[in-house]
């Protein structure tokens, strides 16, 4: 089997008009499509899993081939207001690779983005040539920027082989699905 690429990435938001603003105004995002209207039925219920559903979306190019689908729940589920923290089952962060860190985080930064941290800098083991740093969209979901300076193929290829080989049996894991 092969995967060809990510087509899209789907962000659930609390207002998709306040997401488009910072998607498309801030981060640079072009629209695949317009915002749509509100839509709902047995149908969408069932293919997104969600009794009564009813959102509205639109989708934001990333890049040539990979889109950010924007989603905002008419009926969302009662939360605390905040997303899931990242180191809870089920949390996720989107990643951008960058070309120069640094000048993207100063002109985030310029439109009050708030990083989490300085950039970081990896020089050794699995991730050497990394340099990133995380930070939020307005409904606090966590984005990443990357930078790769060099990438040691030989010696990560080596690694992936080796722990290949030493992995644990598949059969020493409860199962993947449920029957």
């Amino acid at each position: 089997m092969k995967m060809n690429y990510v087509h899209h990435v789907g962000l659930i938001c609390s207002d998709l008009d306040r997401s488009i603003y910072f998607y498309h105004d801030i981060m640079g995002f072009g629209f695949q499509n317009e915002p749509t209207g509100w839509f709902e039925g047995p149908h969408l219920a069932k293919g997104v899993g969600v009794p009564n559903a009813k959102l509205r979306q639109v989708s934001l190019w990333v890049d040539e081939t990979t889109t950010f689908e924007l989603i905002e729940y008419a009926d969302r589920a009662d939360t605390t207001g905040k997303p899931v923290p990242n180191n809870h089952l089920g949390a996720a962060h989107v990643c951008f690779e960058v070309d120069d860190i640094h000048a993207t985080k100063a002109e985030l930064e310029s439109h009050g983005v708030v990083f989490n941290s300085e950039v970081n800098v990896v020089d050794e083991g699995p991730l050497a040539g990394w340099r990133w740093c995380y930070f939020s969209d307005p409904d606090g979901l966590a984005l990443e920027l990357i930078q790769w300076d060099y990438y040691k193929k030989e010696e990560r290829e080596a690694a992936v082989a080796e722990y290949l080989k030493h992995r644990p049996p598949l059969s020493s894991f409860k199962p993947l699905f449920n029957k």
